[in-house]
């Protein structure tokens, strides 16, 4: 138990400082902030997002799910719990409705501040007062059609940047959560593996999203530092749920593995998925990285 203790305290230590130099990458590095839409940028970033999908993929179905059905159903059977209701099922779907419902308050708070923002003139010195963007003083980023400007202005909203934040920080709770919670040093290395992958690209995404906004330099700093911490809060929380050794400690175990394992299954399913196979262009590419991301996970389940 000692061991496995130093293997998920150099987990937590790991993600923390990989998320941090990750995060940092493009707000220290000028490129980023004039990388708006370049299409090497966007191409690599994907097929990178794929093989993360892929590795979540295989940790969600391959690892955590089968693990937790495992640990759930050997404490129902201890405790002699006989039902025809399918209770671990329904767990993960808990966890998995849980995150669905904070995100869509998050959304929900995003949409208000952005039908009131759509309220407001974009250019507010436009002297005739239509905002097509052919007035005097119009920037260059300004000219196009109006859906195009509207777009943009939203995507750089600080407020709309926080709410991603929120909204990923969320997630990083429970994704380190699923670590904590793990009762062999195997399993650890293996999860661990899964979201420095996944973590890495969407903290170097989060990044990107907030030097192109009106963040200020030393809030992108708190932003990426904070969400650094948080899948480090969820394995410690997860090491305290075991090493309390309470008398309900396995149960309680069991059913936060179920939250953790709905929580994956939203993020792979609705989430990185979705995301990457419905954006238009090299969809066999992608296929090909999201089966090479599950193919080194199942490797490493197999060799395990």
């Amino acid at each position: 138990m000692e061991y496995l203790l130093q293997v998920k305290i150099g987990a937590l230590i790991g993600l923390l400082l990989l998320t941090l130099l990750f995060g940092f990458i493009p707000a220290r590095i000028k490129w980023f902030r004039d990388t708006n839409g370049t299409e090497i940028h966007r191409t690599v970033l994907s097929l990178i997002s794929c093989f993360a999908g892929g590795v979540f993929l295989a940790a969600c179905l391959l690892d955590i799910i089968p693990d937790y059905l495992l640990d759930i159903n050997a404490e129902l059977d201890a405790r002699k719990v006989e039902t025809s209701f399918p209770l671990p099922e329904f767990i993960m779907a808990a966890g998995f409705f849980m995150v669905l419902i904070l995100e869509r308050i998050v959304l929900n708070f995003r949409e208000m501040a952005a039908s009131q923002e759509e309220r407001a003139p974009l250019i507010p010195d436009n002297s005739n007062g239509h905002g097509h963007g052919h007035g005097h003083g119009t920037s260059p980023d300004l000219e196009g059609s109006g859906q195009h400007v509207h777009v943009d202005f939203q995507a750089h909203s600080p407020f709309r940047s926080f709410m991603l934040f929120l909204s990923l920080s969320l997630h990083s709770v429970f994704e380190g959560l699923a670590i904590g919670l793990q009762s062999t040093d195997s399993k650890v290395l293996e999860i661990c593996i899964a979201i420095l992958v996944h973590k890495s690209i969407i903290v170097f995404s989060l990044s990107v999203k907030l030097v192109q906004s009106t963040v200020r330099p030393l809030w992108i700093a708190a932003y990426i530092t904070v969400f650094a911490m948080m899948s480090p809060i969820g394995i410690g929380i997860g090491i305290s749920v075991m090493e309390a050794r309470l008398a309900a400690g396995a149960l309680i175990q069991a059913i936060l593995e179920g939250l953790a394992a709905g929580t994956f299954i939203y993020i792979t399913f609705l989430e990185i998925l979705p995301h990457e196979l419905n954006s238009p262009g090299k969809q066999l590419l992608k296929v090909l990285f999201i089966l090479l991301g599950f193919s080194v996970m199942a490797a490493l389940t197999l060799l395990a």
